[in-house]
């Protein structure tokens, strides 16, 4: 059965990794031989509530990461195409027209960095998040298994009142036989019989109630470990056993590595570091200038959609350049003077088929325009009080996280010091009712020899009878709260103690 187990542990071990996969797989079945470890580290796997504090570990880590990237510059690269339909349009008292559609596009590769106070304090104030992020996963997991072991002793308690039950069950049992032999010889009256039957009754009931309890139990163990029970909770069996040990803890011992070791306090120590390191990030970007830099390339395309129109724009300038030529050499020129040669400004096809040419960019053959570049030093001077606003609010942050651990140090020595006394008081318990226990289960065992030799009645019987099952079951109590005590005690400490 360990074997099969340690299988299934294996198995959950080696599962897919991606997140998404996770969440669609189905359930793993939980081993029928359980032992507190393989609970524990179910539970580590699958409860819903440690998961979503372990979320918080990635955006913590890439926290860190983008806290470093802030003093490398951004890179962003953009285009676009564009494209505007020929017609006309009304720009203040002239109107523009354009019989040709036109298309565009055009892309952009920029440089940016901003350094400032913030950015320099940045990485300290990341890692103080990370570290507390990692605090509160450490503190999670140290409390969700002090739950499973307290679930899980709960569960061995349960079971632990069904054995009582069944026992009580076979004395009823026997008194039942007992009462009838003493009808059947007429040394007692048909009443007894009737109330021995009334108690046997009775114990059935407690014994179908508590094999009830350890099925609830146990559905309350799978529901801490994250994971839903089985059909048939009975099958799966808790296989660790708690011995009773007698305390030897020193208190003062205990305090002081539960001042170090209890996860609440290192978790608020830890958001004291973070607050401490935002304080000084908030001092920082208010006297540390604003340091900016900037730089890009950049490029566009135009082209008509109508390829013919550029060119008929070019002839039509061809055609008025000619008449000018032609009007100066007969108007303005001496008579004797050397006229100008006015077929220099006519089209040819090899320029009408440049100009075809020299339109068809869309999109890609780029017009570059020229480099930019700039930088910036600023320093503020008056901000609105915004500034000293940020550093009142981020020492007020602080003193609180202080008095936070303060508040919760002092919280942590009397969880503490409570649950070490109650654990020596449960010690004491068991001896006490171990005690109880042996004497009603002689004054039971008397009862019974009078009842049977006809010297007892069938009520001090049964008065000895309840008189054990309550000493069993107050030894089984505080067998059970001492087991709870060492497990409060060890939550509260933040290790383990035996």
């Amino acid at each position: 059965m360990k074997r099969r187990a340690s299988f299934l542990l294996l198995a959950l071990a080696v599962g897919p990794p991606a997140f998404a996969q996770a969440q669609q797989a189905a359930s793993p079945a939980i081993p029928q031989s359980l032992s507190l470890r393989e609970a524990v580290s179910l539970a580590l796997r699958y409860s819903p509530a440690y998961r979503q504090v372990e979320n918080d570990r990635n955006p913590a880590t890439w926290g860190v990461r983008n806290a470093y990237g802030s003093f490398l510059p951004r890179l962003a690269i953009g285009g676009g195409i564009s494209y505007q339909g020929s017609g006309s349009q009304i720009f203040l008292t002239d109107q523009l027209s354009s019989p040709s559609s036109t298309r565009g596009s055009g892309y952009d590769v920029s440089l940016g960095l901003v350094v400032d106070g913030r950015t320099l304090t940045g990485p300290s104030s990341a890692n103080a998040s990370y570290r507390a992020t990692e605090a509160m996963i450490t503190g999670a997991e140290i409390n969700l298994e002090a739950a499973v072991k307290q679930q899980y002793l709960a569960v061995l308690r349960a079971v632990a009142g069904v054995g009582l039950a069944e026992l009580q069950l076979e004395r009823n049992d026997e008194f039942l036989r007992l009462a009838r032999a003493r009808f059947d010889v007429g040394q007692n009256t048909m009443l007894e019989v009737r109330r021995a039957e009334v108690a046997k009754g009775q114990s059935e009931v407690s014994l179908l109630q508590a094999r009830q309890g350890v099925i609830v139990e146990k559905l309350r163990l799978f529901q801490t470990i994250g994971l839903p029970g089985p059909d048939d909770p009975s099958t799966v069996v808790l296989t660790d056993t708690f011995p009773i040990v007698e305390p030897h803890w020193d208190l003062e011992t205990i305090l002081a590595e539960a001042d170090q070791d209890n996860p609440d306090l290192i978790t608020r120590r830890a958001r004291a570091d973070f607050a401490h390191a935002s304080e000084k990030a908030s001092r920082m970007s208010w006297w540390f200038p604003t340091f900016s830099f900037s730089a890009g390339w950049s490029g566009f395309t135009q082209q008509f959609s109508n390829s013919q129109f550029p060119v008929d724009q070019a002839r039509a300038g061809s055609q008025s350049a000619v008449a000018q030529c032609q009007f100066a050499n007969s108007q303005w020129l001496n008579p004797g003077g050397t006229p100008t040669d006015c077929s220099q400004f006519l089209l040819t096809p090899a320029d009408e088929q440049s100009i075809i040419d020299a339109n068809s960019v869309w999109p890609f053959q780029f017009t570059a325009s020229p480099f930019r570049a700039s930088v910036s030093l600023s320093f503020p001077i008056f901000t609105q009080f915004s500034r000293p606003l940020a550093v009142a609010e981020a020492e007020a942050f602080t003193r609180d996280s202080e008095e936070e651990v303060r508040a919760r140090r002092l919280l942590v020595r009397t969880e503490v010091s409570q649950s070490y006394y109650a654990l020596l008081a449960a010690y004491e318990a068991i001896r006490i009712q171990e005690s109880n226990q042996t004497a009603a289960a002689e004054q039971l065992r008397l009862g019974q020899e009078r009842y049977r030799v006809g010297s007892g009645t069938f009520i001090e019987l049964l008065d000895a009878q309840v008189a054990a099952l309550m000493a069993e079951a107050d030894y089984i109590n505080a067998i059970y709260a001492y087991h709870q005590s060492i497990a409060i005690l060890e939550a509260a400490v933040g290790r383990p103690l035996r």
